[in-house]
């Protein structure tokens, strides 16, 4: 029997008052080594996936996707466990923006700058942050290896301006700095199958990975479908999620991506930059 930690109305709470909150064990250890394993020796994610540098050239490798499918991600993304929570924190029916693959690897993975993911979906056509994000840790996360860091609190400012550093849209240092005087930065540490539940107007960042560890995680991002963009978004942003039982992952195994999957390409680089935070 598959056991996991279901998100609650006392995690709903957490996540109001603080704009994000974790759930230890949301999905189980054998679900999280699963999609790892998968996802290491998966040729499609590997083809498809790109590196992305910070400001000192170090660089992160991901893959991003849109439409989920049967496959083992898209499986995680249309989980009832994962459908229902963003649900509860959007107050209704859900769509399903993208997912990625996160993939810093040991003694060179990349830093995130400052920056609030509705910075830049605000610019994609989204007139309001009803957006949600949950990570799953697939490798454990550390600060050693460059674990999430977040301004607790921060989702209650409303969105910044966010302008370029590097390959990245940071947030406006002036005011991440005046809200570092105000809010409780927190290092986002997890284990395999835990998962950080947090508000598109979070100010998050992280660190460059210097350890002999990898941090790879899986993102998916919802959107209540009622927040339709007016520029072109693929439809599944605003389509319902056709959920699948909890159970769906394990049973489906080792079942990597189609190489016909909506992939973001980073030749499209005005897209590209808008996107891919």
């Amino acid at each position: 029997m598959n056991t996991f930690s279901p998100f609650t109305r006392q995690h709903f709470a957490d996540f109001e008052r603080d704009g994000y909150v974790i759930i230890r064990g949301f999905f189980s250890p054998e679900e999280a080594d699963l999609i790892y394993q998968t996802s290491t020796e998966d040729e499609i994610i590997n083809d498809k996936s790109f590196d992305f540098n910070d400001s000192q050239g170090l660089r992160t490798k991901l893959a991003l996707w849109y439409t989920p499918q049967d496959d083992i991600y898209g499986l995680y993304s249309r989980s009832a466990r994962m459908v229902e929570a963003a649900e509860m924190i959007l107050d209704g029916t859900v769509g399903h923006y993208h997912s990625k693959l996160m993939q810093k690897e040991p003694k060179k993975g990349g830093a995130w700058e400052w920056h609030q993911d509705y910075g830049y979906w605000y610019n994609n056509g989204f007139l309001y942050p009803e957006m949600v994000s949950i990570m799953l840790a697939l490798t454990e996360a550390t600060q050693e290896n460059g674990c999430i860091q977040v301004l607790k609190g921060t989702h209650r400012m409303d969105r910044v301006e966010h302008n370029i550093a590097g390959e990245q849209v940071g947030a406006q240092m002036e005011k991440v700095e005046e809200a570092m005087k105000q809010h409780e930065l927190v290092y986002v540490e997890l284990q395999p199958g835990d998962a950080l539940f947090f508000h598109c107007n979070l100010l998050h960042r992280s660190n460059a990975n210097l350890s002999d560890h990898s941090r790879w995680s899986l993102i998916s991002v919802y959107n209540k479908v009622t927040n339709k963009p007016y520029k072109d978004e693929p439809a599944s942003c605003y389509t319902p999620i056709e959920k699948v039982a909890d159970d769906a992952l394990l049973k489906a195994g080792k079942k990597g991506i189609a190489a016909e999957a909506d992939f973001l390409s980073k030749d499209k680089d005005a897209e590209f930059k808008e996107e891919i935070q």
